[in-house]
C-alpha cells in the first residue's frame, strides 16, 4: 500500500488566501458599521469569513472560534473548514474582534484570523485568562505574572533604560482592574485604557515606537491571548498567560480541552508552536489599521499580513466597486 503523504504548510502561498479572509470578514461587518447591532455585524463577519475559508485548499480545523458547537452555528471549536484537499492547518479566528465598537463605530474593531500546522495552536477553552506582554528586544521573562505590577514596571524600565515614569501600559477598562491600574500608577506608570479588543492592545507593545504602548497587563479572553501571540510570533515580543476559572464548569471546559494542569503559565511558544500566519483587516480606524471607507464608488479597506517563518510584516490596501462589495 503506498504511504499517504501529507501536504506541507506552504506559509508563503497560503498567506495571501488568509489575508482575503480578513478582508471578506471586514467588508462584510463594516456594511452594519455603526448600526448598533452587535450580533448582526458578528453574523455577517462569521459568514463572509467561513465562505472564503472554504475556499481554500486546506484541511482545517477551527480551534479557536465563536464558541462551542451547541454556541455557534457557524465557526464554532471543531468545525472543519476549507476546501479538504491541502495541508491540515489549525485555524484561531475573531470574525469581528470588537462587536460594539463596530456596532457603535468607535475605533480599533478588527477582524482577525491565525492558521499554523495541525496541533500547534493552544486549544484554549472560552475562559478567562491573566495575560502580560511585551515587544520584542527584551530579556527573556524580564516580566512575569508571579511579579507585581510596580515590580514589572520597574523591571521593564531598567531593560528599557528610562525610569519608570517612561513605561506606558495598556489595560482593558474593567472594574475588576481598578486593583491593577491603580498598582500602576502609584509605580509611576502611565495607564493607556481600551474599552474592548485585546488582541489590538497586545500587538501595540511589539510597535511601541508609534503605539506608545510598552507592555499590556490584565485579564480578558483565553482565545484572544492565542490569537496575541500569534501575532507577536511574527512580529517579535514576549508574552504569558495563565487560565482563570471563576466556578467547576469552566475548569470542565478546559479539561475537555485537554488542559490538565490548570495553573501552567504559558509563554508564547506554548500557545503556538510552530510557523504562523497571522492577519487582519481594520473595520473601523484604530492605532493599529485603518478602517474599511467608503467613497461614491468604492469600498477600501487595510490588511496586515504576518508570518513568523520570515517576520515579515506587510500592509495591504484593497479597493474594491460598491457593487462588488
Amino acid at each position: 500500500m503506498a504511504e499517504t503523504v501529507t501536504p506541507e504548510f506552504k506559509d508563503r502561498l497560503l498567506s495571501l488566501g488568509l489575508a482575503r479572509v480578513s478582508e471578506a470578514a471586514a467588508i462584510a461587518a463594516a456594511r452594519l458599521m455603526g448600526r448598533g447591532d452587535e450580533k448582526a455585524a458578528d453574523a455577517a463577519a462569521v459568514d463572509a469569513m467561513r465562505d472564503q475559508l472554504n475556499q481554500l485548499e486546506i484541511k482545517g480545523v477551527v480551534v479557536i472560534g465563536e464558541g462551542e458547537r451547541d454556541e455557534a452555528p457557524m465557526l464554532f471549536i471543531g468545525e472543519e473548514v476549507g476546501a479538504g484537499n491541502g495541508p491540515e492547518v489549525d485555524i484561531a479566528l475573531d470574525p469581528l474582534e470588537g462587536t460594539t465598537l463596530a456596532a457603535k463605530a468607535m475605533p480599533n474593531a478588527l477582524t482577525v484570523i491565525a492558521m499554523a500546522p495541525r496541533g500547534s495552536l493552544l486549544h484554549a477553552p472560552d475562559v478567562y485568562m491573566e495575560k502580560i506582554a511585551i515587544g520584542p528586544g527584551y530579556p527573556t521573562d524580564v516580566v512575569g505574572l508571579d511579579a507585581t505590577p510596580e515590580e514589572n514596571v520597574r523591571a521593564l524600565a531598567k531593560a528599557k533604560g528610562v525610569s519608570p515614569e517612561g513605561i506606558s501600559v495598556c489595560v482593558l477598562e474593567r472594574p475588576r482592574h481598578e486593583g491593577l491600574i491603580s498598582a500602576l500608577r502609584a509605580s509611576g506608570a502611565a495607564v493607556r485604557l481600551i474599552t474592548d479588543g485585546d488582541v489590538a492592545g497586545v500587538i501595540h507593545t511589539a510597535d511601541a515606537e508609534n503605539s506608545g504602548v510598552d507592555m499590556y497587563m490584565g485579564s480578558g479572553g483565553a482565545p484572544e491571548g492565542v490569537l496575541a501571540a500569534a501575532a507577536l510570533k511574527c512580529m517579535g515580543g514576549q508574552i504569558q498567560g495563565r487560565l482563570l476559572f471563576r466556578n467547576d464548569a469552566e475548569r470542565g471546559r478546559a479539561r475537555k480541552a485537554g488542559i490538565e494542569d490548570l495553573n501552567r503559565i504559558y509563554r508564547l511558544d506554548d500557545m503556538v508552536r510552530a510557523d504562523v500566519i497571522f492577519a487582519a483587516t481594520g473595520v473601523t480606524d484604530g492605532s493599529f489599521l485603518r478602517g474599511a471607507r467608503r467613497t461614491r464608488t468604492h469600498l477600501e479597506t487595510e490588511t496586515v499580513l504576518m508570518r513568523s517563518k520570515t517576520g515579515s510584516v506587510r500592509r495591504m490596501s484593497y479597493r474594491t466597486p460598491l457593487a462588488r462589495a
